[in-house]
C-alpha cells in the first residue's frame, strides 16, 4: 500500500517507487530497470517521425515533429524499445543525448538544442592562410567532438 506522504513515482524521470508490503514488486523493479537502462548514457539511433520497421530492444529514437504510427502524439519525446514495446520519455532540462546518426550531442533546455556548424572562411580581399587554417582546424575539432554536425 502506498504511503500517503510520498508519490508513487519519482518527479524527474517517472520511475516507480516501491512500498513496504507491496505485491508484485518484480513488475515495479523490472519497469524501473527498463527505464534506467533506456535513460542512462542516452544514445539515439536518429530522429524519426515514423517508427522503424524492425526495431531492436535497447534502441532509442528522438521522435520528430508530426509523428505517425505507434508514435502519434509523442513528438519531441524519446522512444525506447524494451521487451518488444515502446517506452516514451519526456525530456527534462539538462538531459543530453548522443545522436548516433550524426555523431552530435544534443542538449535539452526547453527544446532539443544543438549548435550549427560554422561557415568556413572563404573569399575576401586579404587572405590570412594561417588564420583560415586555424579556424578550419577548430571547426574540425568541434565536429570530431560532436559539438557541431559534420554537415
Amino acid at each position: 500500500m502506498p504511503n500517503p506522504l510520498y508519490d508513487t513515482r519519482t518527479p524527474r524521470h517517472d520511475l516507480p517507487l516501491l512500498f513496504a508490503g507491496q505485491t508484485q514488486k518484480e513488475s515495479f523493479i523490472n519497469e524501473l530497470a527498463a527505464r534506467v537502462d533506456a535513460l542512462l548514457h542516452l544514445a539515439i539511433e536518429a530522429e524519426l517521425a515514423t517508427p522503424p520497421s524492425a526495431p531492436t530492444d535497447g534502441q532509442a529514437w528522438l521522435v520528430a515533429p508530426s509523428p505517425s504510427g505507434d508514435w502519434t502524439g509523442q513528438a519531441g519525446l524519446i522512444a525506447a524499445r524494451t521487451a518488444g514495446n515502446w517506452l516514451f520519455f519526456t525530456p527534462i532540462a539538462g538531459m543530453t543525448l548522443l545522436n548516433k546518426a550524426t555523431g552530435q550531442q544534443l542538449r535539452f533546455v526547453t527544446t532539443w538544442q544543438s549548435p550549427a556548424k560554422p561557415t568556413l572562411p572563404a573569399g575576401g580581399s586579404t587572405i590570412d592562410t594561417e588564420a583560415r587554417s586555424t579556424i578550419n582546424a577548430i571547426v574540425a575539432a568541434m565536429v570530431a567532438a560532436g559539438i557541431v554536425p559534420a554537415n
